[in-house]
């Protein structure tokens, strides 16, 4: 008999670490999500970024750029407005971090524990969620994990206590864990890893990355 081939959509954030999707994350999650087995789909919302930022200087720019576009660059074209997501068709939805998550995706970076998210981007997991299909977060993006599933939801985005603590304000039960780790949310089917909220080095971020793809996978 043969088996179903698993379909993950990922939402991208922009393209850069400061100011959009962290490019390590964002590849490392469609690489092993091949490995698995599976395939994806890309998304981002068509929608400007906050802010541009120079990643030689770390100082921000006197320019605009669109999400959707930037995020283009990553999925080498191959991308969709997340308004055109379909829960659906796909099995499972991961989002990579970088601070766009914290920035274009939602406004936690700015607001905190009083952050908001983005339309589209609420719209997309709560569909998911609503389904009963599992969700990866990864790095900063678990941040958002309290408005999504509501109270009592568990993740994780390391141990940097004052992010940890935001997230409880919003009703997230924060659980500490090591970047190649990864903390698991079964009646959520949610599954958080640090990342780069703690990595230092490609290698471990990868280890945390794949583990948690392969459990969103097993999970759907």
């Amino acid at each position: 008999m043969r088996t179903h081939q698993k379909n993950i959509a990922v939402v991208l954030s922009g393209c850069g670490v400061y100011d959009g999707s962290e490019i390590h994350e964002a590849v490392l999650t469609l690489l092993h999500i091949e490995m698995a087995g599976a395939t994806y789909q890309c998304f981002a919302p068509n929608i400007n970024q906050h802010h541009v930022v120079n990643h030689l200087t770390g100082e921000e720019m006197a320019e605009q750029r669109n999400v959707l576009v930037e995020a283009a660059r990553i999925a080498r074209g191959n991308i969709k407005p997340l308004s055109e997501l379909n829960a659906d068709e796909f099995d499972a939805i991961i989002l990579p971090g970088g601070f766009g998550a914290a920035k274009n995706l939602s406004d936690f970076a700015f607001k905190g524990a009083s952050f908001r998210i983005q339309t589209d981007t609420l719209s997309a997991i709560k569909a998911f969620a609503t389904a009963g299909k599992p969700a990866g977060l990864i790095c900063i993006a678990p941040a958002m994990a309290g408005r999504i599933f509501g109270d009592g939801v568990t993740a994780t985005i390391g141990n940097d206590e004052a992010t940890a603590s935001a997230m409880a304000e919003t009703g997230v039960d924060h659980q500490v864990c090591a970047v190649e780790e990864i903390v698991v949310d079964e009646a959520n089917k949610l599954v958080s890893t640090p990342a780069y909220m703690l990595g230092q080095s490609v290698s471990e971020v990868s280890t945390g990355i794949s583990k948690l793809v392969t459990k969103v996978i097993d999970m759907s």
